[in-house]
């Protein structure tokens, strides 16, 4: 009888063991999947050796997935199947159901969801003291890891599912990103202009400068051919400080003019006005092809230390200018010096969800001035939008609905729809 109590007695502790050990496995797979990235990469730089652990550990995820579940299956089974055994010498045949109902218990409360829920709340800590041990444990498994791989990736294959590549696991960074800053600004955490802030950051790579350019019809240019008086008023009259300089027609742009040169050379230039050269003063035109990323662009900016590029379409036609500063802005919002005019208001509230806009405004800004989720792939202004959408140019009076918005042409010049009347439908009307 002794024996037998003492036979139970080590069984209970084995057992007891196993479930620690389950807890250890289930937390230890919570805390390195919940842990953040750069707090990692903080500590790694404070030179934090078992940060360097985790870093590893991260690194080899399949690796390291396999040997906690292989670890964590093993100590459940065993734990399951000596309980069993317990309760069959005790119980007779109900010791199985005896065993099911308490070993569920045991391992769903203390095993997972009670480690699982601590180690969400800390898992740096956890990852930190675990990490040497896990350490040693994916040593030791990884010949069985490496077999179970082996054929997870062969089923994967035979059912045609393809491993995502870096490029797909950026991708897939950047939309969880995206979703944190959302989340965060609809608890509340992070203020509306520092969203668009951020979402205007990760938009660079996938926004083109045609987007943002400010189009060939809002060009401001000086025509070569016009006497050297015509040129000096009308540079006096342009708000910018850098001015295409055209010859023959506005595609053969020949040369960039930069108000501050124009004047140093008019004011102490000892040669009359008739006799400057502008072309000479006018430094080499930079043309880009439209489909150039903003953020290329800006880092092409920072290279070649200029400001102003010219932006073609693929047959060489000027399609307008992008600055520095418009990117800039397409960024942090307007900027506004004490030559620039009052802020142009390109949208007009009537009521909720009812708006007038000019036709020529960009499908960014409005979506991020009013918070709106109109496309921005179709084309780059609202009135592109209407017309691309409609494959016509709509008349005055027309109405369409696209995209959970009405959309009524309220003015029409020539070929252009100046001014559209934008109504956000409820989703029954949608």
């Amino acid at each position: 009888m002794d024996i037998f109590l003492t036979n139970e007695l080590a069984i209970t502790l084995v057992i007891f063991f196993l479930i620690i050990l389950s807890a250890f496995f289930s937390s230890s797979e919570t805390a390195l999947t919940c842990l953040s990235k750069a707090k990692i990469h903080k500590l790694m730089q404070k030179g934090d050796k078992k940060a360097n652990y985790v870093n590893k550990l991260r690194e080899n995820k399949e690796y390291l997935l396999s040997a906690i579940l292989i670890g964590n299956n093993l100590v459940n089974t065993l734990a399951s199947a000596l309980t069993t055994q317990l309760l069959l010498n005790i119980f007779g045949q109900t010791g199985v159901l005896y065993a099911t109902v308490i070993m569920t218990i045991c391992l769903v409360i203390f095993a997972e969801i009670l480690p699982k829920t601590f180690a969400i709340y800390n898992a740096e800590k956890i990852s930190l003291i675990f990490s040497p041990i896990l350490r040693i444990i994916v040593k030791i498994l990884t010949p069985i890891s490496y077999v179970i791989q082996k054929i997870v990736s062969y089923l994967l294959n035979l059912l045609g599912i393809k491993k995502k590549s870096q490029q797909n696991d950026l991708i897939t960074a950047i939309e969880e990103l995206r979703g944190s800053i959302e989340l965060h600004y609809k608890e509340g955490g992070v203020v509306k202009h520092d969203k668009d802030m951020l979402d205007s950051i990760l938009d660079l790579e996938e926004t083109e400068v045609a987007n943002i350019m400010t189009h060939r019809k809002n060009m401001f240019m000086v025509n070569a051919s016009d006497t050297n008086e015509k040129i000096l008023e009308n540079i006096s009259k342009s708000p910018y400080s850098r001015i295409p300089l055209w010859e023959g027609e506005k595609d053969n742009i020949i040369g960039v003019l930069h108000v501050k040169d124009v004047f140093k050379t008019t004011i102490y230039s000892t040669k009359n006005i008739k006799e400057i050269n502008f072309l000479k003063i006018a430094t080499e035109p930079w043309f880009i092809p439209e489909s150039t990323s903003l953020r290329e662009q800006l880092f092409a900016f920072k290279d070649k230390r200029h400001h102003f590029a010219i932006v073609v379409d693929e047959y060489g036609s000027v399609m307008g200018v992008i600055t520095l500063e418009d990117i800039l802005e397409e960024i942090v919002g307007d900027i506004k010096d004490e030559h620039d005019k009052g802020a142009v208001q390109n949208f007009k509230k009537l009521k909720e969800n009812n708006y007038i806009v000019s036709g020529d405004t960009n499908v960014r800004d409005i979506n991020r001035d009013l918070d709106l989720d109109l496309p921005e792939d179709d084309a780059s202004t609202i009135a592109g939008i209407l017309i691309s959408k409609c494959e016509k140019i709509p008349e005055r009076g027309e109405k369409f609905n696209f995209y959970g918005f009405e959309f009524e042409v309220i003015e029409r010049y020539k070929n252009q729809v100046t001014k559209i009347k934008l109504v956000k439908l409820k989703k029954t009307e949608a």
